[in-house]
């Protein structure tokens, strides 16, 4: 079973950036989907951003024209730009790869938190 593990995750200040990661232990290219997600406390799961084999990204209203995904597939990693960061994306953010077929298989990461502070 492949393995998914965020990094990035820190404090930071409202306005501020952050870079995650994320580094599956064999090759991304078994995905059909990568994203991001988030859970803010006390609230439920949300998707931020994915992106799709052919390279087609989808963001969340909310992240749109802040935030940017991308991969790299030499070194098997997800990246999640985070730029003018807001309080409001303090969450703990998880990695996700998405295999289709007869029976979707949904890997995710332990999850890294970013605090984003006023």
């Amino acid at each position: 079973q492949v393995q998914l593990a965020e990094s990035g995750g820190g404090v930071v200040q409202a306005g501020g950036s952050l870079r995650l990661s994320c580094a599956a232990s064999e090759s991304i290219s078994r995905f059909n989907v990568l994203g991001w997600y988030r859970q803010a406390p006390g609230k439920e799961r949300e998707l931020v951003a994915t992106i799709t084999s052919g390279g087609s990204p989808f963001y969340a209203d909310s992240v749109k024209g802040r935030f940017t995904i991308s991969r790299d597939y030499a070194k098997n990693t997800v990246y999640l730009q985070m730029n003018s960061l807001k309080p409001e994306d303090t969450a703990v953010f998880y990695c996700n790869g998405r295999r289709d077929g007869f029976k979707r298989v949904d890997v995710w990461g332990p999850g890294t938190v970013v605090t984003v502070s006023s």
